[in-house]
């Protein structure tokens, strides 16, 4: 049963990675693989690797555990829904013409180097999943060619994981660590900036070198003149102005009352949800509705959501069945070099949710083997931050764009992923050289 339950997963992913070719939403397949998962779970618990330690109704057990992994997956789906939900009503408001107005240029690289850097920064000071949503949400609005769109949103991915691995905010594997007492916040952020900074600077040099030629832009006179004759220019500049409040608002709520993020965009979404009730209040009813709360939920792609509840469901079994722990404990003995063994683990987490590897690793290793600031903490931090970038669903930031953007998994397989191995590997080695 074992076996079954890997040859389900990897099936699952293959159908996945074949979504264009086969012409099957992956959303489904996603969905599928996470039930069938635990289907194979449910029948085959006690040969797991996990099953022969466990004690008690192992339906119960099962129940307990899918349970405890729903809860922490409606956490992230929650915050996904709260994110979108803002995002595409400060798109709806025209909100982003304040950014996209002073991007005047339409060379690749240029911009390329413009969006990158932005994702990087804005990411350590949010998270990379927002700011993913942001910025892919911004990449849509300011180019036409699907190329473009996807070669751009690609590296959004590579700067958003990249810029979440230095910050304790920034990703949620850092937040782990952070909170767990094995990082601490001004250490993280000088042992990793640079490292973080490589990851992302050497693959935009080598993409420089190949990517040449202009972009076109898209023209959007025709749509602003439209939403001008509803919204005021003060109107737009205070949804723009409030979305970045209630993202940025998050982590300080966090901070402060120590409840996970998702209870902090629903705080924000509905705070907003006031806002654009009570800013159209005197306008006519189409117009009250084209740019309610409610709209802009029934924009959302609910698909992408949907796909990310799948994927996940799908690692939980693997997480509860034993597996991830395996892998650990089989690193850890077969390898031995804790910096081997946090590369593996980052490459890893471009297959599998890098939060279960990162929860394994802390498990196997308390503050008494490896004490607070240790260099397996930090090289950890980096490898599950950024190893996710080499496949476009390894990575919440990830899943994201490829919801908002509808990249193609084989499309970023030949395009994009080369790029953030090698900007991977590179921050390893500066790692390894500095911290030495």
């Amino acid at each position: 049963m074992a076996t079954l339950l890997i040859i389900v997963f990897v099936v699952g992913y293959a159908l996945i990675a074949l979504e264009h070719p086969l012409k099957l939403d992956k959303a489904a397949s996603a969905m599928l693989t996470g039930v069938c998962c635990w289907l194979v779970l449910a029948y085959g618990y006690d040969s797991m690797p996990a099953g022969a330690e466990a004690t008690g109704n192992v339906s119960e057990i099962l129940d307990d555990s899918l349970f405890e992994h729903l809860g922490e997956i409606a956490g992230i789906l929650f915050f996904l829904l709260g994110a979108m939900t803002i995002v595409e009503l400060v798109d709806a408001h025209d909100g982003f013409r304040v950014i996209t107005d002073r991007i005047t240029t339409t060379d690749r690289i240029k911009l390329l180097w413009i969006i990158s850097w932005v994702s990087f920064f804005l990411s350590a000071g949010l998270d990379n999943m927002t700011t993913s949503i942001i910025m892919c949400a911004l990449i849509r609005r300011l180019v036409k060619k699907q190329e473009n769109v996807w070669l751009l949103g690609g590296f959004v991915i590579i700067a958003a994981n990249a810029g979440g691995a230095w910050s304790p905010i920034g990703d949620v594997t850092t937040i782990m660590l952070w909170i767990g007492g094995q990082v601490s916040t001004v250490n993280i952020m000088q042992s990793l900036i640079i490292p973080s900074v490589i990851s992302l600077l050497v693959p935009l040099l080598v993409a420089s070198f190949f990517l040449r030629g202009k972009l076109e832009t898209k023209d959007t006179s025709q749509e602003n003149m439209n939403i001008s004759r509803v919204l005021s220019p003060w109107e737009k500049q205070l949804m723009f102005v409030l979305g970045g409040v209630a993202l940025l608002w998050v982590p300080v709520f966090k901070y402060f009352t120590h409840f996970p993020p998702y209870m902090g965009i629903l705080m924000s979404v509905g705070v907003l949800w006031y806002v654009t009730e009570f800013l159209h209040r005197g306008k006519e009813e189409e117009v009250q509705r084209e740019f309610s709360v409610g709209a802009m939920l029934r924009r959302i792609d609910t698909t992408s959501i949907l796909f990310f509840l799948g994927i996940l469901l799908a690692v939980g079994a693997l997480d509860t069945s034993g597996h991830l722990e395996l892998a650990a404990n089989f690193l850890n003995e077969s390898i031995g070099n804790i910096y081997l063994i946090n590369t593996v683990i980052g490459l890893l987490s471009a297959i599998v949710d890098n939060v279960p590897l990162v929860a394994a690793a802390m498990g196997m290793y308390d503050l008494t083997t490896y004490g607070i600031d240790h260099p397996f903490w930090e090289s950890l931090a980096y490898c599950a931050g950024t190893g996710g970038s080499i496949l476009i669903i390894g990575s919440a930031a990830g899943v994201a764009s490829m919801g908002i953007l509808k990249i193609d998994f084989l499309w970023y397989m030949r395009n994009i992923s080369l790029y953030a191995l090698i900007g991977y590997l590179s921050g390893i080695g500066v790692y390894y050289l500095l911290s030495q």
